[in-house]
């Protein structure tokens, strides 16, 4: 059965550099929304007479936030419809909780949960002094907003997160991903994904 999984969590998380890795042991398509989503965020807020790498203020979220969401859904389910699996990296805050979203996704292309099988991967550190060392540590102009900012941003880091998306409770994996990247992390991964088919 086709697969659509999801890498949602927290800036800094280290959602990508995981997605990417089981992508690449398993041939399956990632979309990631910053990638997909940067050359028209740019546009848009050069266009509106803002700063370009702003990727986390209210005026960004308002101009471009669900376009990044309809253009990253757009394309891997396109990717679904032809049989491909498909890898998902985003934060989807509003969209896990709202109950309804996922069906409805699917839907766009005539599918269910009952022929795409749904994993998702809820990427986390141990606490926000963990998150501010890997996001100073990656160096990205798209984090300064974040960094200038951090009481206010860091509060989304620890909000709790529950997806509210009808799955088996066997379908939600809620990953600490505190510590260094090791195969044997992207085996555990992949074991939650895949079970023991290679």
């Amino acid at each position: 059965m086709r697969k659509l999984i999801f890498f949602i969590g927290g800036a800094g998380a280290g959602k990508t550099t995981l997605a990417k890795a089981l992508a690449k042991r398993r041939g399956a398509a990632l979309f990631d929304m910053d990638t997909l989503l940067r050359p028209a965020a740019e546009a848009i807020m050069r266009l509106s007479g803002l700063d370009p790498d702003d990727r986390d203020s209210p005026a960004y979220k308002t101009r471009c936030r669900d376009l990044g969401y309809r253009l990253t859904m757009n394309a891997a389910l396109e990717n679904l419809e032809i049989g491909m699996d498909a890898i998902v990296i985003g934060p989807f805050t509003r969209e896990t909780g709202d109950a309804a979203w996922l069906e409805s996704e699917l839907a766009r292309i005539g599918a269910s949960t009952r022929d795409v099988e749904v994993k998702v991967i809820v990427v986390s550190l141990k606490d926000t002094d963990s998150y501010r060392e890997r996001i100073r540590g990656r160096g990205s102009v798209l984090d300064v907003w974040k960094l200038d900012h951090w009481d206010e941003f860091s509060r989304s880091l620890t909000a709790d997160r529950k997806v509210k998306w009808r799955l088996p409770a066997d379908s939600v994996l809620y990953f600490d991903n505190s510590g260094p990247f090791t195969d044997g992390k992207i085996a555990q991964l992949d074991q939650f994904v895949y079970g023991s088919k290679e």
